[in-house]
């Protein structure tokens, strides 16, 4: 456990914890363990919020039902922002004015963690990266553990108190996250890839990109930056890092790790076939590709990457085989909230046996640069907001089976019904969830409930 009574920079500190949810919550705690004096505001009001009825219990102070400016005319020395409040937030503009420093829950680990951390972040493949590189690092361990935690569900102020010097911190770091780190330093870091995404809160490319970027801000000669080398964005800026670059790549053979006819190979040393894989799909191979990297770099064995790499099955929601029904083969990729990571979940399909399941919150934008992935579908199921631009964009594909459902739940029954034996059924919106469910996470497990629930209406 952390050695709290060691730990004296936030002791008598007056913190502000801004937004509850998970993250908010652990770092309340934390703060409050380290001797800080801790206030916490969230909009949910006290008498619906459990999370903060349970930190008043432990002595911590909580404004809930509004987020009043005025708060921060007290003399905070320190905000703890919730990752998905904006900057453009009232609360938010106003500690800027006072020159409060604000940083999020992954600075506050970074501070206090005994482990090293590896930090993973870029557009998509994140989730399924940071997975395969906890594994890897887990195989075949003598001492010490890697533990998963950031933007993946485990919170990293939560998981660092459990953490030792002989353990890893391995940690997805959303944009979100990195806007708010000032000393923050990993030990290796990964950038999976960067495209066009979260516009609504970072409203222009370059501000998304600078985000991302942060992740190596604090890196040295010391430090190892993984990057994707078949994106010349990457590349242009990896020329300015001060730490030591080692590049993947799916089209050529680099000092690092790449794929070439067929296999996967780390500096000239061939570590499997591609084809062992355990979970389908191109872009699988380029997230094994960053994961192997890393693998090497902290002296993980080819014997240990292979067999852990052939028996991975992916993560819950991205690109999880879920069942197979009747010879229909079930996949859930509800973490595929924007279109490229739908453009990557096909790639690894072979469409006339495919029956795709979209939809969901329109943010404004066509599904154009989907249409050459949508050809020779089997059919097209469509639900939520943007079933219109789904439906003309699967017409523009010439897709001849189209059909709307009411939900993700709904299009189970229909999907089946228009499939044949061999064929997969594949859950992968190309938007965010919001318009119908909560989250990402209970789109997927709506979908997966009623696959079981057909399973055992029909076997």
């Amino acid at each position: 456990m952390l050695k709290v009574s060691k730990i004296s920079i936030y002791k008598n500190k007056k913190v502000l914890v801004l937004g509850l949810a998970h993250s908010g919550v652990s770092a309340a705690s934390l703060l409050n363990d380290l001797g800080a004096i801790v206030t916490v505001n969230d909009m949910k009001p006290i008498e619906e919020n459990p999370k903060a009825q349970k930190l008043v219990e432990s002595g911590i102070r909580i404004i809930a039902g509004s987020h009043p400016v005025k708060l921060m005319e007290e003399d905070f020395e320190l905000v703890v922002k919730n990752p998905g409040i904006p900057y453009v937030n009232p609360m938010v503009m106003r500690a800027f004015e006072r020159k409060i420093p604000i940083i999020t829950e992954v600075e506050l680990a970074y501070e206090v963690s005994e482990a090293p951390i590896i930090g993973i972040t870029g557009t998509n493949g994140k989730t399924t990266t940071t997975t395969m590189i906890a594994n890897l690092l887990n195989a075949d361990r003598k001492s010490g553990k890697a533990l998963l935690s950031g933007n993946i569900g485990f919170p990293a102020s939560a998981v660092v108190q459990k953490a030792i010097s002989k353990d890893e911190l391995v940690m997805e770091l959303s944009s979100f996250q990195l806007m708010g780190i000032i000393k923050f330093q990993p030990e290796i870091a990964v950038i999976t890839n960067l495209y066009a995404a979260h516009l609504d809160y970072h409203q222009t490319y370059d501000e998304y990109v600078n985000s991302k970027w942060q992740i190596q801000k604090n890196m040295t000669a010391k430090n190892f930056l993984v990057v994707n080398a078949d994106q010349d964005e990457l590349l242009v800026l990896a020329a300015t890092t001060k730490a030591e670059v080692i590049p993947f790549s799916m089209q050529k053979e680099i000092d690092g790790a790449y794929l070439l006819d067929g296999s996967l190979f780390y500096r000239k040393e061939k570590i499997m076939s591609a084809l062992e894989l355990g979970v389908p799909g191109y872009h699988n191979i380029a997230n094994a590709l960053a994961a192997i990297a890393v693998s090497k770099l902290k002296g993980v064995s080819n014997n240990a990457i292979c067999k852990e790499l052939k028996h991975f099955r992916g993560v819950t929601h991205r690109m999880q085989f879920v069942v197979e029904v009747n010879g229909r083969k079930f996949y859930n990729d509800s973490k595929a909230t924007n279109i490229l990571a739908t453009k990557m979940a096909l790639s690894g399909f072979e469409n006339e046996k495919t029956i795709l399941l979209a939809g969901g919150l329109d943010r404004g934008n066509n599904f154009d640069e989907l249409i050459p992935e949508l050809r020779s579908l089997k059919a097209l199921i469509v639900f939520g907001e943007t079933t219109e631009k789904l439906i003309a964009a699967g017409k523009m594909a010439n897709v001849v089976h189209i059909h709307r459902a009411e939900n993700a739940e709904s299009a189970v029954l229909l999907a089946y019904n228009l499939s044949k034996q061999g064929d997969s059924i594949l859950l992968s919106p190309a938007n965010a969830s919001w318009d119908q469910y909560k989250n990402f996470e209970i789109r997927g497990e709506r979908f997966m409930e009623k696959v079981q629930e057909l399973k055992e209406h029909i076997e």
